[in-house]
């Protein structure tokens, strides 16, 4: 290979590997590896076609020439014969070169329609002996001049040097996203270890010093005394969800189980405990390891909304939580000995509770009483139990 073809494929795999780290998805490349290929081998057409999980050969990008014939149809999105030169050289890593697609006896049976008024070709391996990520293929409409040894060595020493960019680049996106998702996780541990615990602190202390001077605030006051409760409230909630948006690799899809519920649920009686002064007793019966992401979601929320209103209004001595894994589903009781559910209260926070048990197929029972205090049965169905 000449110093000036040298110097092409340097500065095209130089573009290609900067435009490669740069990119999100490095896979949004293809388009200007095929373009360079093409233009390294003076090429009509180039095409890069890419293994899929089924180890099929697909085209996934193409570039056509200014002196190409008029395209058939489009190759990108056509899938390969196993049998073509093209899969064959994917898998096997040696380069392919015909003279004519259609006389020779390798391609000729393969030749998709849309490719029949090209003549020669040239397909080299895309990717890394560990990585092979398909192959990349050039053209020249027929009659033109076949593809050389020369011109066949550098498609293939590009196509090698592009294929590596990108497994390298592939390599670097993911411990990006990996950096990513660990700040998220800290993040979120911080907004809900400290944040969310001292905004339901400042909570109780306004419910608690409303109780106290109920008798001499005047209307406005004590109606404004409600609404700041209830901001709190509805913050703590934007706080939640956006602790469980940080959680998550993707937030449009969850992962299937929930390991951390058993923890999770100890966090929300440890933080109840410190604000009653005394910790709650727990209960905890049967695997909840496997419990679905959605109803262990809705499972945390319900018994936050329970101690929550354990704490602002029953004035209770002992508190029991019991959470049941079974067959029937998952239980979650709530049992204090306080006054029970005041009239004039918000029910917000019970109503929540209630629709999030309906949403989750089961239901939401309140048993209250200014003698015997307050129980919340919180139950829903599992599928396969």
């Amino acid at each position: 290979m000449d110093s000036t073809l040298a110097r092409r494929m340097l500065a095209a795999s130089t573009e290609i590997t900067k435009a490669a780290l740069a990119e999100e998805d490095p896979g949004a490349v293809l388009p200007l590896v095929v373009r360079r290929a093409a233009a390294l081998a003076e090429a009509d057409l180039g095409l890069v076609m890419v293994r899929d999980e089924q180890d099929n050969l697909t085209v996934e990008a193409s570039c056509v020439g200014p002196h190409a014939p008029e395209p058939l149809t489009d190759p990108v999105g056509s899938v390969l014969s196993p049998h073509s030169a093209a899969s064959h050289v994917a898998h096997g890593g040696v380069p392919v070169v015909v003279d004519d697609l259609i006389d020779d006896p390798m391609t000729a049976p393969y030749v998709p329609w849309a490719l029949r008024v090209y003549g020669p070709f040239a397909v080299a391996p895309f990717g890394t002996n560990e990585r092979k990520l398909g192959a990349l293929a050039v053209y020249r409409r027929r009659g033109a001049e076949p593809f050389t040894r020369v011109t066949v060595d550098l498609l293939t020493s590009f196509a090698a040097q592009a294929g590596l960019a990108l497994v390298l680049a592939e390599g670097s996106t993911a411990r990006q996203r990996i950096a990513v998702y660990q700040e998220r996780e800290r993040i979120a541990r911080d907004l809900h270890d400290v944040i969310v615990q001292r905004l339901y602190a400042a909570g109780v202390q306004l419910n608690v010093l409303d109780r106290r001077v109920a008798s001499e605030l005047a209307p406005s006051d004590a109606k404004r005394l409600t609404e700041i409760t209830d901001q709190i409230d509805q913050t703590i909630a934007e706080v939640r969800a956006t602790v469980r948006t940080l959680t998550s690799s993707d937030p449009q899809q969850q992962p299937a189980h929930a390991p951390a519920l058993a923890d999770s649920l100890r966090s929300e009686v440890r933080i109840a405990g410190e604000l009653l002064g005394k910790s709650p007793d727990l209960e905890l019966v049967g695997d909840l390891d496997d419990v679905p992401v959605a109803v262990a979601d809705h499972a945390r929320a319900a018994l936050r909304e329970a101690l929550s209103n354990v704490v602002r209004h029953s004035g209770a001595r002992t508190v029991s939580v019991r959470v049941r894994r079974g067959y029937t589903g998952l239980l979650l009781q709530v049992t204090d000995d306080g006054c029970g559910i005041p009239r004039d209260v918000t029910k917000r926070g019970l109503r929540n509770m209630a629709e999030r048990a309906t949403a989750a197929g089961g239901s939401c029972t309140i048993d209250s009483s200014p003698d015997s205090g307050s129980t919340i049965t919180w139950e829903v169905p599992l599928s396969g139990d």
